[in-house]
């Protein structure tokens, strides 16, 4: 039996989702708790990478126990509960097809990026959204129409790290929108077909150069079609950057009781 397996993390202690030889990673902690749930060798495959120090509100992975598995879906989070660190969590799963693949499968994803600008420091925002100056209504506004720009079949070379060795840079992005959330950080949300190395995180220091009065919302275009990595802003860190949910052709049948 084949399992998919939603999971929320803190990514700060992790050098990212997959097994890496220069720290631990997410998936090595998720390997070691699977073959202890199943009394097995269990192979945990994920939806994607993450960088180090990215966090994951609807990450998911499968697992595919060696031997039979009896465990209902809906109390395998309870199960990896006794096994896993604070800091990670499996928050639902379901039974998939033992041909699903929870990559390939995919249709898209979403990721959401957190801003704290506000004038006193926060603890509870380290290490979980980036500082920033204040960012007045009237930037935040100008933000918003930047992004607007990012809808849309595009090649977005202009938003790929250097050095990245991915050919086809064409990605379809169906969601791109700034605002303030409840807590008073400023919040990106993007969904997309797929993303390139660093995309969204590149994505958000070009709308800070906006903020900034360094580009204008109508400079986007340009910027995108330049296939120009210099033209786009730096590389926000990865602490303000969340998997927020896979999008699936099939409808998943998540469990969790």
């Amino acid at each position: 039996m084949k399992y998919l397996l939603k999971i929320k993390y803190i990514g700060t202690a992790y050098c990212g989702f997959q097994c890496q030889k220069n720290g631990t990673a997410i998936q090595n902690v998720l390997t070691a708790a699977a073959e202890k749930v199943f009394g097995c060798p269990t192979m945990i495959t994920g939806c994607s990478r993450t960088d180090s120090g990215v966090h994951a509100l609807g990450f998911c992975a499968t697992a595919e126990p060696e031997e039979q598995a009896t465990i209902p879906a809906e109390k395998l989070h309870r199960a990896f509960a006794a096994y896993l660190p604070d800091d990670i969590a499996v928050v639902a799963a379901a039974e998939v097809a033992d041909d699903f693949h929870p990559r390939y499968n995919a249709k898209g994803k979403r990721y959401v990026y957190r801003i704290y600008d506000a004038l006193c420091e926060d603890p509870f925002e380290k290490q979980r959204s980036m500082r920033s100056t204040p960012i007045n209504e009237e930037s935040l506004a100008k933000m918003q129409e930047a992004a607007e720009h990012f809808v849309g079949s595009h090649d977005f070379s202009s938003f790929m790290a250097k050095g990245s060795k991915i050919v086809d840079t064409v990605r379809c992005v169906t969601e791109a929108t700034v605002c303030r959330d409840e807590s008073g950080c400023i919040v990106f949300s993007v969904a997309a077909d797929g993303f390139l190395y660093n995309m969204v995180r590149i994505m958000v220091g070009t709308l800070l150069d906006v903020a900034k009065g360094r580009l204008e919302p109508s400079d986007i275009p340009s910027v995108i079609s330049s296939l120009d990595r210099g033209r786009a802003g730096t590389t926000a860190p990865p602490y303000g950057l969340y998997l927020k949910e896979v999008f699936y052709e099939e409808k998943i049948d998540w469990k969790c009781s």
